[in-house]
């Protein structure tokens, strides 16, 4: 449940969009580690895969998870 899961997020492209999947992500999944590559279009977070998508779908972007 803990395991840390990369989505890519090709239309996030700016500092806006990456404050929006944070904040997404921070209220999702509360205390949860995310890291995000902006030139990458690369969001890793620590937690539950299905509510990280969720919550990035929510925020209006395309999340595409990564294989491990």
């Amino acid at each position: 449940m803990n395991e840390i899961v990369r989505f890519e997020v090709e239309d996030m492209t700016c500092g806006h969009c990456e404050k929006a999947v944070t904040k997404a992500l921070g209220e999702a999944l509360p205390g949860a580690a995310v890291t995000i590559d902006l030139k990458g279009h690369e969001v890793s977070v620590q937690g539950d895969a299905a509510k990280a998508e969720e919550a990035i779908r929510e925020a209006g972007y395309t999340p595409v998870r990564k294989s491990a």
